[in-house]
């Protein structure tokens, strides 16, 4: 019975106020709240109606063109919150996904970030159910976004990437350490490469991107020297830009990359060494320099210009120097 009243109440959000939605849960609680109804034991369980709704979102963000990295995320996280709660989706009320949220952050011990992540898949599930005229009215709309620590990341200073240059044992190694330190490029979008991929003359290459979009990065002139004296040392025959040291010298791979930068860290004494912080070191030295931000979002490939301005740390110096200039 509580599931009926609380689907009448939504078909009527449309018509009445909140005065008036508070009157009509008093006279349906007074009227209905103390019946029952008895299940039919033919009627199909309604998880399979449930997973039916995530299975259409997921095809949605799938031509929207997701990666299957985040299609694979936004599906258990949906499933996850569907399973523990068990209930329709049309039955679902904020209270239910305060405390699930809730209840998330306390049996995970997770971050405030990752509980905002959840929410605003949550979020995102439940709007698409509006859209789509399969829920009236989205319950995640009255659960905002979770505040978050604002934690400044490291970024390599100079001397670090001139050290670590210098003690490459492999001509591959820096050459991929160049190649990192000019284009800003994710180390995904790194072993994806193949060497027709690159424009030695106008020092340029196409990358591809999250939900599979391509874009034009840029590499200096030691990256170029290094990338041409690597490639002129290799004697196999496959057509991946960078590849494992060892026959059968296959693509190298996301975790080949970083475990190499982070042994070099280990060695040099240099703190965190992975290739990550190398695209942020790209994008806060680049808005050091005056680079417009749009640029820089365009450089790093965000679809959003808030991500840009997470990745940059504004150098302090820079900031009390821009003081003077215009304030002091």
């Amino acid at each position: 019975m509580e599931k009926i009243i609380v689907q009448i109440e939504q078909e009527m959000l449309n018509f009445l106020a909140n005065k008036e939605m508070e009157e009509l849960h008093k006279v349906l609680i007074k009227n209905l709240g103390d019946l029952s109804i008895t299940k039919d034991p033919n009627e199909k369980k309604y998880l399979e109606d449930e997973l039916d709704y995530c299975e259409m979102f997921i095809y949605a963000k799938k031509v929207e063109g997701c990666s299957n990295k985040t299609i694979k995320y936004y599906k258990s996280t949906i499933l996850n919150m569907l399973k523990l709660l068990q209930k329709p989706v049309k039955h679902i009320t904020t209270d239910d996904l305060r405390k699930y949220l809730g209840d998330y952050n306390k049996n995970n011990n997770c971050s405030k970030v990752t509980i905002d992540n959840v929410r605003r898949i949550i979020s995102s599930f439940f709007s698409w159910l509006e859209e789509e005229n399969y829920v009236l009215k989205s319950p995640a709309r009255r659960i905002h976004k979770i505040r978050t620590e604002k934690v400044v990341k490291e970024t390599y200073t100079d001397e670090n990437i001139e050290i670590m240059r210098d003690n490459c044992t492999e001509i591959r190694d820096l050459a991929i350490i160049d190649l990192l330190n000019s284009t800003g490029m994710r180390v995904g979008e790194l072993v994806k490469l193949n060497i027709d991929d690159i424009n030695f003359e106008e020092r340029e290459c196409i990358v591809l991107g999250k939900g599979d979009k391509q874009r034009k990065v840029y590499f200096d002139a030691k990256a170029k020297i290094h990338l041409q004296a690597y490639l002129k040392s290799r004697n196999d025959n496959n057509e991946a830009l960078f590849v494992s040291l060892l026959k059968p010298h296959k693509r190298l791979e996301i975790s080949g990359v970083e475990i190499r930068m982070r042994n070099l860290g280990r060695r040099l004494n240099i703190n965190k060494v992975h290739p990550h912080k190398f695209r942020r070191t790209l994008a806060t030295r680049a808005i050091d320099k005056g680079m417009p931000i749009e640029q820089v979002q365009h450089l790093l490939g965000h679809s959003k210009i808030d991500t840009t301005m997470e990745y940059a740390m504004v150098n302090q110096s820079n900031v009390k120097n821009s003081h003077r200039k215009y304030i002091g």
